[in-house]
């Protein structure tokens, strides 16, 4: 008798599993380059750095005494105050009796190592943003770093840009690596307003080199801001003394140098995987950790625009 899908039922699998493992989405991780990496900071849990202030220069007169002044001096602070980690296990038996379990472990681990960095990422961009005065318009030389944005329910304007670069402008921050990071409702905004620019040479491009793979995306230079978004803005109600937005606070700030960067950063312990047996449950456990800290070594580089996170027109 001859053997068909009636009498052979017991040997058709209906369903089958591809060897294709379909992975979450994920968007590009900003590079180093955005803050300064604190090396002298090899043990503790806070680091003080000493600051110097400017010197007034005075009129003289022949046989009149010079005023002597002192140059002010202070410090900042930079404390390692994150602490995070991540812990899975997987089974014998599902060792034993599952299929691509090596698989399924490997990118078990890639997706905790890319969870740990965008956690960094995101209170990284939540530190700048609060390293500013809350509801002021933390003055510079007389011109706001911290303003809500101007346009119809506190959508971004260029008049925005041009107010941010005034800004920077008077308080004598370089002209070069001037970023602007914003949501990429604010990039749509722009997309409204003007022509965007598809030239990454120079400092976009230098930004793309050293650590964009997808979505920070560089949109374009728009008076002198070098133009690029993330999904990873700090979000929640914010003012400048004036007007008050619940939306985004997208970022301001010039990353020439060392010296110029208003964030820093420092690494007590990188992420690091380790693994046991646990012999009395017959699994083998992972857990990774990492410690790191933020501080704002300066206020006169950085700026912050609020505005709506939902409108863009």
């Amino acid at each position: 008798m001859a053997q068909n899908r009636a009498n052979s039922a017991a040997f058709i699998e209906t369903e089958q599993y591809s060897s294709f493992i379909l992975k979450n989405l994920h968007d590009g991780l900003l590079p180093e380059l955005f803050f300064r990496n604190v090396t002298d900071f090899g043990s503790g849990s806070v680091l003080n750095i000493k600051t110097v202030g400017s010197v007034t220069v005075q009129d003289v007169a022949e046989d009149v005494a010079v005023d002597y002044t002192p140059i002010e001096s202070g410090t900042i602070k930079m404390v390692i105050d994150q602490h995070v980690g991540d812990a899975w296990y997987v089974t014998d038996e599902l060792k034993e009796d599952g299929a691509q379990v090596e698989a399924l472990m490997g990118a078990r681990s890639m997706e905790s190592a890319r969870a740990l960095k965008e956690v960094y990422e995101s209170r990284f961009l939540a530190r700048c943003a609060n390293s500013l005065v809350p509801n002021d318009p933390n003055m510079v030389n007389g011109f706001a770093h911290a303003k809500v944005a101007s346009g119809t329910n506190n959508t971004v304007t260029l008049a925005d840009f041009m107010e941010m670069k005034l800004a920077f402008d008077k308080a004598n921050v370089p002209a070069g690596g001037r970023v602007a990071i914003v949501d990429p409702i604010v990039a749509t905004s722009i997309a409204n307003m003007v022509t965007l620019t598809s030239d990454i040479a120079g400092f976009p491009l230098e930004i793309i080199k050293n650590g964009f793979d997808r979505d920070h995306q560089f949109i374009t230079n728009l008076y002198g801001w070098n133009v690029i978004t993330s999904n990873r803005l700090a979000q929640g109600t914010f003012g400048d003394g004036t007007k008050t937005v619940t939306g985004v606070a997208n970022l301001f700030m010039c990353v020439a140098d060392d010296n110029t960067k208003p964030m820093m950063a420092a690494w007590r312990r990188m992420p690091s995987i380790e693994s046991e047996r646990n012999k009395d449950k017959r699994r083998q456990e992972f857990v990774t950790s990492a410690r790191y800290g933020f501080g704002c070594q300066r206020v006169d580089t950085l700026g912050a625009l609020y505005s709506s996170n939902t409108v863009y027109k």
